[in-house]
């Protein structure tokens, strides 16, 4: 059956080099072609279906799509030509990709969408990151200081009683060394 009428399998022979066609047979423009001759027209495949692409294409992930065919790999809708995430070759919305591989505010918990303060090993919100004690808004631009994990600015640290902040400046020097040991004086053993 080709277009809702029977044939016989030797009446279809390739229109370039005229072998006789199997299943593998491929259309372009009304005309019908065996897969080597097909594949030498540069015509290009779906990355999805298989299929010859005729209309538009959709270059990316090393491969070539209908627009229609190229989705995000959770939650299958086309990108239409939104802006999309690559990750371990496939492709992502960026809701998805977000949610699945994106980093979560250390204050707020929720997946971050936009900008990360990188700070005290974490990840946070730009509106997250503040002073842990006064609240104030903080950038990487401000002077603060790591307590109980969290930042604190400047000005709540100068509150701090003096005995705290002795032992937080021993703290801070003992991790300086062991992430910056000094070589050994062997003369001097």
């Amino acid at each position: 059956m080709f277009r809702n009428d029977s044939y016989h399998p030797d009446h279809f022979n390739c229109t370039h080099c005229g072998k006789e066609l199997t299943a593998e047979a491929r259309e372009l423009k009304g005309e019908l072609y065996c897969l080597p001759c097909h594949d030498k027209m540069g015509i290009p495949i779906c990355g999805a279906c298989r299929r010859p692409i005729e209309g538009r294409v959709v270059n990316a992930l090393g491969k070539q799509w209908h627009v229609e065919h190229f989705v995000c790999a959770k939650c299958e809708k086309p990108f239409l030509g939104h802006r999309h995430y690559e990750k371990k070759g496939l492709a992502y919305c960026e809701t998805h990709y977000n949610q699945l591989f994106g980093d979560v505010c250390y204050n707020c918990s929720h997946v971050i969408e936009g900008d990360v303060v990188s700070a005290l090993n974490k990840a946070w919100c730009v509106n997250c990151f503040s002073c842990s004690t006064c609240n104030i808004k903080l950038t990487l631009k401000n002077k603060f200081v790591e307590f109980d994990m969290k930042p604190v600015c400047k000005k709540c640290y100068e509150k701090f009683p003096l005995e705290l902040k002795k032992r937080l400046k021993k703290l801070s020097e003992l991790a300086s060394r062991k992430s910056h040991p000094k070589a050994m004086d062997l003369n001097s053993a």
